[in-house]
């Protein structure tokens, strides 16, 4: 087979002679097909050598892909076709790769500026060519950056779950709402407001949950966010101590609820009936009809008295007599009196007993009980009827008086 040299020398000719335009032909460079998410990956261990040397060959590509659509511009007329967009969204995502090659190499301390500046320039609309032309094209631009898999796609997706990721939390939320409320209906100390404070709060917190979940698929990094956040409440709650404080008095005070809305109440100073609540004041209807607004922290960490608090009061009153007058008579009317006033409660028993010899006068403490809204009614009454009867039967009544003696020295 080897015995004719001739003959293998024109095959081998041949061979190369054929098959040399084949090696001739640009070979597709390896990556051109990786995305960009990928590409980032890839890079992440190189070093800062290393990627120069990526930068340039990225360079190059992005160079090559210009030079074809500056080509099929000089071809088309500087009129857009078909040619002239896939060669410009062809460029388009490869400078998108170039970037993330270009932002690597400055993550790692490489020199980018010149890479910076040849990418911007490639890829910015030539001012020769034309307002009319840049809007002509833009339909087409539009529509080739919502069909690229790392533009619009990559957008709409992102969007999509991003809102499908809300709704999903706002429904989470709803439901555990409703479970809260369930469980804080059985709460026999809870006000309503309390109630309303955790159900909200529930809500609320799962819904942000979901809202900071949600920002992933938008490319946010909630790492700084949260960390945002955190500064931020910092600064508000050193800013508003005295608030943050009021609040805290609130919740305890809604959680142990010493008095509520309607009940009559002595607080800070101030006594009336209490018209509202909220987690940082009270506000209260004096007597007189006055609206006082009480921070809660100054309720919670003073002496709360609520006078209307249970159902039934003690009457106390006080009733003197003249030290002439008979105490057992005296002491009769009285009880018939209590005895005869139907707003005053049996039971307890009523308390009617001499309990002082005062200066002017002998007293009696008056003590019936009757129902927290019929107090005044009581007082108001018996008052009123041992005044009568006092002077109808001819008991005194002293007033404070003093006696002078005068001794005459001869």
């Amino acid at each position: 087979m080897f015995r004719h040299p001739f003959l293998i020398a024109i095959a081998a000719f041949a061979f190369f002679a054929f098959s040399a335009p084949l090696f001739a032909q640009d070979v597709p460079a390896m990556g051109d097909t990786i995305s960009a998410d990928d590409l980032e990956l890839t890079l992440k261990p190189l070093t800062a050598e290393e990627l120069q040397a990526a930068a340039d060959e990225w360079i190059g590509k992005l160079q090559a892909a210009s030079k074809a659509h500056s080509d099929a511009l000089i071809a088309s007329g500087g009129a857009a076709d078909a040619a002239v967009d896939s060669a410009a969204a062809a460029r388009d995502a490869l400078a998108e790769k170039v970037n993330v090659v270009i932002a690597a190499l400055k993550e790692k301390g490489g020199d980018v500026e010149k890479y910076e500046t040849y990418v911007a320039a490639v890829t910015s609309v030539s001012a020769d060519q034309g307002t009319g032309d840049f809007l002509t094209n833009l339909p087409t631009t539009i529509m080739d950056w919502v069909k690229n898999p790392d533009g619009g796609i990559l957008w709409i997706k992102g969007i999509a779950l991003f809102l499908i990721t809300l709704f999903v939390f706002k429904i989470i939320a709803s439901i555990l709402a409703k479970i809260t409320r369930k469980a804080v209906n059985k709460l026999k100390t809870g006000s309503e407001l309390l109630r309303d404070f955790f159900v909200n709060t529930v809500r609320r917190v799962t819904f942000f949950i979901g809202f900071v979940i949600a920002l992933t698929w938008l490319g946010v990094d909630i790492g700084p966010f949260l960390a945002a956040i955190g500064v931020i409440g910092f600064v508000i709650g050193f800013a508003l101590q005295e608030t943050m404080a009021n609040f805290a008095s609130g919740v305890m005070i809604l959680i142990y609820r010493p008095f509520d809305v309607g009940d009559a109440v002595s607080v800070a100073g101030v006594a009336g009936g209490v018209e509202s609540m909220n987690l940082v004041s009270t506000t209260i209807k004096s007597f007189d009809n006055q609206r006082v607004i009480v921070p809660n922290g100054k309720i919670w960490g003073d002496v709360i008295t609520n006078i209307t608090g249970n159902d039934t009061r003690r009457v106390d009153m006080v009733f003197g007599i003249g030290y002439d007058d008979d105490i057992a008579k005296a002491e009769g009317i009285l009880k018939e009196i209590i005895s005869k006033t139907d707003l005053v409660l049996p039971n307890p028993e009523p308390v009617i007993k001499v309990h002082e010899l005062a200066d002017s006068s002998v007293n009696f403490v008056v003590r019936p009980w009757a129902k927290t809204s019929d107090y005044w009614a009581v007082y108001w009454d018996v008052t009123r009827a041992v005044k009568e009867r006092f002077d109808a039967e001819g008991v005194s009544i002293p007033y404070p008086q003093q006696d002078v003696h005068m001794h005459q020295v001869s």
